[in-house]
């Protein structure tokens, strides 16, 4: 009995589509983390505000409303990472039940494939989310340092530990938010990753769509030209 391999039922036009997929996650990954000096992105602008709010928060008295920011940022990632826990189980149990998996993809009409080939449709959008889930609790990790390590920053500007505790503070938070903006971009491409389900046309356009939305967000939003309005001008500490 024949039993067909992935390769085998991948078409030119869904390897093209694919690689299209990853080359635009890959892409506007580095182009946040990393964008042209002269045109920075809402991330990169982020990083100074961070910078910024631990230099205030060496002298604020009391710290109760520090506190409740950093909550308000681990509530964050425990809900995505709590929803991609239920997004996995769900996926894994489509993908472990072939004839369920055929049976769906009848009822939508999506064709008559390989039960395999939609096993590895349903497989490449859970990597995304998988990944994102690891970025999510990673986030929640580092932002439970930041709060640890603010808590040891001392209230005296004159203290020689103060801002180089301050500095430590800002650095994990900025990594932490890192994690967590990875994360949610694998959640925009997860669901770009279904639109394979209609196609290696579908999927080439839906991973256009997401990165063109998550391009604006960056570099074009309304937000981040508020942002750039009296943006600190002194850098990290």
């Amino acid at each position: 009995m024949y039993v067909p391999t992935i390769l085998s039922v991948l078409s030119p036009g869904d390897i093209a589509a694919l690689i299209w997929l990853f080359a635009a996650w890959i892409g506007i990954g580095w182009l946040t983390e990393h964008p042209p000096r002269n045109h920075p992105s809402v991330a990169a602008l982020m990083v100074r505000y961070r910078h910024e709010w631990m230099r205030q928060f060496i002298t604020r008295q009391p710290r109760i409303f520090d506190s409740a920011i950093l909550q308000s940022l681990r509530e964050g990632p425990t809900f995505f990472a709590s929803a991609c826990l239920i997004a996995i189980g769900g996926g894994m149990a489509l993908v472990g039940n072939p004839e369920r998996l055929r049976q769906v993809a009848g009822e939508l009409e999506l064709g008559q494939a390989p039960t395999v080939l939609w096993q590895v449709k349903v497989l490449v959008a859970l990597f995304f989310v998988a990944n994102a889930l690891l970025k999510f609790i990673w986030s929640h990790r580092l932002f439970g340092y930041c709060a640890i390590v603010m808590a040891s920053v001392p209230n005296d500007i004159d203290d020689p530990l103060a801002l180089p505790r301050a500095h430590q503070a800002a650095e994990l938070n900025v990594t932490a938010a890192k994690s967590f903006n990875m994360g949610l971009r694998n959640i925009y491409f997860s669901l770009a990753a279904l639109g394979w389900l209609l196609g290696p046309l579908a999927l080439a356009v839906t991973a256009s769509i997401v990165l063109g939305v998550t391009w604006r967000r960056e570099f074009a939003s309304h937000s981040r030209q508020v942002m750039l309005r009296d943006l600190p001008t002194i850098g990290p500490i």
